[in-house]
């Protein structure tokens, strides 16, 4: 599995920003292509994720409603539009794809294979 990230950068509060990955290596229809994050000082965190193999997509509670997550059709592109973004969603933002693994089992989301090199995003004024 291979991933490569894109975007981030830095915008003011309330701003937006769109992250890309693009993932490949697959073997198995049920995988999952989906976000973490990092902030300094902090775990990393689970943000959003996409199933590649039904499509479904799963949020954090601290990011629900104002990030989308979604897919190029017929790819294995996978973009996480921010946006309203805050000051505490201020971190390096890590894609990630796993194979033969649910996106979100109740409490339970998917760990992680194979990771991108991360990208900065900043919020701030």
């Amino acid at each position: 599995l291979q991933v490569e990230e894109s975007g981030g950068g830095w915008v003011q509060p309330g701003g937006s920003l769109r992250l890309s990955c693009a993932a490949s290596g697959f073997t198995r229809a049920a995988y999952v292509i989906g976000w973490f994050r990092q902030a300094p000082g902090k775990e990393r965190e689970v943000v959003s994720c996409l199933s590649g193999f039904d499509g479904s997509k799963h949020y954090a509670d601290s990011v629900k409603g104002r990030f989308a997550i979604s897919r190029d059709d017929g790819t294995n592109t996978v973009h996480l539009q921010m946006n309203d973004l805050q000051p505490d969603d201020t971190a390096v933002y890590y894609c990630s794809t796993q194979e033969n693994v649910l996106c979100r089992y109740g409490d339970v989301w998917f760990s992680g294979d194979a990771w991108g090199q991360g990208t900065q995003v900043t919020v701030s004024s």
